[in-house]
């Protein structure tokens, strides 16, 4: 019946001269278009002959980088801001001229005195900076591994965490003395509580469906610990880092401030009872300098530990 009815439905189709159908209702033209492949499907033999390539999309929200961008930027305000004093649009009290700030650091480096305050405060940041962010890190991991130790810490890191360190220097002068021993505290401790929040998030945040895994394939917990959180807590970790000894230098200029001879932040406070703008102004592109470096080496840090992540 159905045969009948198709092979009427053509004869009366060739009779009015339009092309027949076949069974699945195609004409052939429609019929020949129509080729499958594989997990694809094309209608128009004409797209054979136009077929656009589909770029990879696979690679995620991928940051390239230009390492020459930040330089042209750095070296168009300097320019601006050289040329806006030479042409009076900016005020002489405002801002100093960056060919005499440059003709200070000539003067420091033929006189010796740059180092003299340079390595002070280097070994400052150094050591500070190292005992806040080891600290931080490991009370931190415990914190997020522990529920007792998150328990007990947690109310005593947040309870630290707001208060400015800047005005416990003088409690630390009480308890280590004027010397190196409050420098280095104060480093610490604002180093410190920023890494340990830090740390305990990233490790709080690690994919619960990893953890799982790891422990259906029968791994023990320091392998779950060493081969999935530490490593899914990193970005995390090296986040807070870069806050922490941001935190660091601010606070290294404050203790430095304060019964120091040498130093960034002793040759700061010196040149500004001057009213020395060229002198303060090459102290502040010290810190800058030393804080882009920090930033460099952390960024150097992530580019081979979390390679995973690209």
């Amino acid at each position: 019946m159905v045969e009948t009815g198709l092979a009427r439905t053509a004869d009366a189709e060739a009779l009015a001269g339009a092309e027949p159908t076949d069974v699945f209702g195609f004409r052939g033209k429609e019929r020949r278009a129509m080729t499958f492949f594989p997990g694809r499907q094309r209608t128009d033999t004409a797209l054979s002959d136009q077929t656009v390539p589909v770029p990879y999309r696979g690679g995620g929200f991928r940051i390239t980088s230009n390492k020459w961008a930040g330089f042209v930027v750095f070296a168009l305000l300097i320019a601006f801001v050289e040329i806006g004093i030479r042409q009076g649009w900016i005020g002489r009290l405002t801002l100093p001229l960056p060919s005499e700030v440059l003709d200070v650091f000539r003067q420091l480096w033929v006189t010796g005195a740059l180092w003299d305050h340079l390595l002070p405060s280097l070994s400052r940041f150094a050591v500070g900076g190292a005992l806040g962010a080891l600290a931080g890190i490991g009370i931190g991991t415990l914190v997020g591994l522990f529920g007792m130790v998150r328990a007990g810490l947690v109310p005593v890191v947040s309870a630290l965490f707001p208060v400015p360190k800047i005005a416990l220097l003088p409690l630390f002068v009480i308890w280590f003395g004027i010397g190196e021993g409050s420098k280095y505290a104060l480093i610490a401790l604002g180093t410190f509580t920023p890494m340990v929040v830090a740390t305990y998030g990233a490790v709080d945040n690690v994919d619960r469906t990893l953890i799982r895994m790891g422990q259906s394939f029968g791994l023990s917990w320091w392998s779950i610990v060493r081969k999935i959180v530490l490593p899914g807590a990193m970005p995390g970790i090296l986040s807070g880092l870069r806050i922490g000894l941001a935190i660091a230098i601010i606070l290294l200029v404050a203790a430095e401030m304060l019964g120091a001879t040498y130093g960034i932040g002793a040759y700061i406070l010196e040149a500004g009872s001057l009213y020395d703008l060229e002198r303060l102004f090459a102290g502040v592109v010290i810190l800058s300098v030393l804080g882009v470096l920090t930033s460099s080496a952390i960024g150097w840090i992530e580019r081979r530990v979390l390679r995973w992540r690209t």
